[in-house]
């Protein structure tokens, strides 16, 4: 037991003893064996490490030390990938590190390999690896299937170059989109005066986070495959384009899906030029390397480490790609500082899928100030997670600080709207980079939504979300931060109703703790 939960705890007895003699209370309070309190890690076996942390100075001091630091938080505790030696260094730099989970070793074999990346044939949209997850190659062969079996529909573009192409390296890849709406002359051609606005999705940024492009491809197969027979699908792509990049880092992925038995949990790119790395730490973090606000927040200027930034923003290929892409595709319709709006009347939303932490995310990401269209943004992420049962809030809020994302660029530079969603949970048999195949079912019923509901706002998305109306009525009291919650307690706090799960120590924010779990609207 923390010192922690035992000082709530003496605290929770000395306010109401009687009532923690109940039946109902005693059986509450009999904890199950806390995985926290596991310390020994045996070398060869990968971990996530539960790391305290004490403000924001002190998660950033974590992020700048290069560790792996996952897209996860509860209450005030980071997460770190890593490995017995992790371990080791996170004590040497000050940092208490107690394992959280042990990470099992997933069996596949990997796809054939190839020497050569440039041409596919038909049959590679059958190629999968750990049980049933599509290959990059799987994934462009879809692509092409998809745009001839609906020539009114799909429009593929190959957009750029990955670096190991760019670099001659045969194993590298072209960087694809797909168009989707029902196509007239002046549809998917990349020009900023577009007769519809535009709904731009993308996965698979970070390699490892291999939900998210299976996200993607159904995305492609319910739009197609339902134009004809779904009224809401119909009206959508006859207004709307919808533009998918399914794999944003293909030299990542390649990476992930040939190591087999052994898989490398590759998060960056495969750009080998900087430093003397190995294994998982060669790259650099596409989603820290992009030109807005670089390097200020939540990054390594270390190589080899997981959040490397890049030798200067914007150095990547898939980045600079990327961003001529947009540029072509959306208006600038912002200028000035961090707290200058878009005008209300831009259209256009773009939206990052990675993974796990069941969150909706939205800038500003490099640092806790808000937008000018905080609002609208905020109003909108609301709705999304309530959809999905996911919790919402920038991510200093909710998260950590972190410059250089994608979503971060495209809202600073074009006035785009712009949100992350990070897919799945961070524990169970569907938690985590590599949650069995079966579980795509259950993510895909909750993401399907929230996809249609930001494809739509792409017309208008400064209009903010949907008016909640008068919430229903609500005994619960508000949450107050200086109080001591017991279990089971009830509170209303951000328009939604909680019940505590444990203790909930002064300071324990529902919707950021962990011991608070969500009932419904409030």
């Amino acid at each position: 037991m923390t010192k922690r939960t035992l000082f709530a705890l003496l605290a929770a007895l000395a306010l109401g003893g009687a009532l923690l003699a109940t039946p109902e209370r005693t059986g509450t309070a009999t904890a199950a064996p806390d995985s926290r309190a596991m310390t020994g890690t045996t070398e060869g076996t990968t971990y996530v490490f539960r790391v305290p942390i004490d403000g924001p100075d002190r998660a950033q001091d974590l992020l700048r030390r290069g560790f792996d630091v996952l897209e996860q938080r509860q209450g005030d505790d980071l997460f770190v990938l890593g490995d017995a030696a992790t371990q080791r260094k996170l004590h040497s730099a000050g940092f208490q590190a107690e394992v959280d989970s042990v990470l099992p070793e997933p069996q596949w074999e990997p796809p054939r390999k190839r020497d050569s990346n440039e041409t596919r044939g038909a049959s590679d949209i059958d190629e999968t690896y750990y049980g049933g997850y599509p290959t990059v190659n799987a994934h462009y062969a879809h692509l092409d299937k998809v745009a001839a079996d609906h020539p009114d529909l799909a429009t593929v573009v190959t957009y750029g170059q990955s670096w190991r192409k760019a670099n001659g390296d045969r194993r590298g890849y072209d960087l694809k989109a797909i168009c989707i709406t029902k196509r007239t002359g002046e549809d998917c051609q990349q020009r900023t005066d577009a007769p519809k606005p535009r709904f731009f999705l993308m996965s698979q940024v970070h390699a490892r986070e291999i939900t998210t492009g299976v996200m993607s491809w159904r995305w492609i197969d319910h739009l197609v495959g339902n134009y004809a027979g779904n009224a809401e699908v119909k009206s959508l792509l006859d207004t709307t384009e919808i533009w998918v990049v399914p794999i944003g880092n293909p030299d990542g992925v390649d990476i992930v899906q040939q190591n087999g038995n052994s898989p490398l949990l590759q998060r960056k790119n495969a750009n080998t030029s900087n430093g003397n790395c190995t294994g998982t730490q060669i790259g650099i973090d596409l989603n820290r390397n992009n030109g807005s606000h670089w390097g200020e927040s939540g990054s390594s200027s270390y190589p080899c480490a997981e959040t490397y930034r890049g030798p200067h923003a914007d150095s990547e290929v898939e980045n600079r790609a990327l961003q001529s892409l947009w540029t072509k595709l959306y208006p600038d319709r912002r200028d000035g500082g961090p707290s200058v709006p878009a005008p209300a009347d831009t259209k256009g939303l773009m939206l990052s899928m990675h993974s796990y932490s069941d969150m909706v995310l939205f800038p500003w990401a490099y640092a806790n100030v808000r937008t000018g269209n905080d609002s609208s943004l905020r109003s909108m992420a609301r709705d999304m997670a309530n959809m999905m049962g996911y919790r919402y809030g920038q991510p200093p809020e909710i998260l950590y600080a972190a410059s250089g994302g994608h979503d971060d660029w495209t809202y600073d530079k074009l006035g785009v709207a712009s949100f992350t969603f990070e897919i799945g949970p961070a524990s169970g048999s569907c938690g985590g980079f590599l949650p069995r195949y079966g579980c795509q079912d259950g993510f895909w019923n909750k993401v399907r939504p929230a996809l249609m509901y930001a494809a739509k706002k792409a017309k208008s998305p400064y209009g903010g979300g949907s008016d909640p109306g008068d919430p229903p009525d609500c005994s619960a009291t508000a949450w107050q931060s200086s109080q001591l919650y017991h279990p089971r307690s009830v509170v209303s706090h951000d328009g939604s109703e909680w019940r505590s799960t444990w203790y909930a120590w002064p300071g324990d924010e529902p919707g950021v703790a962990s011991v608070w779990e969500r009932t419904g609207p409030c």
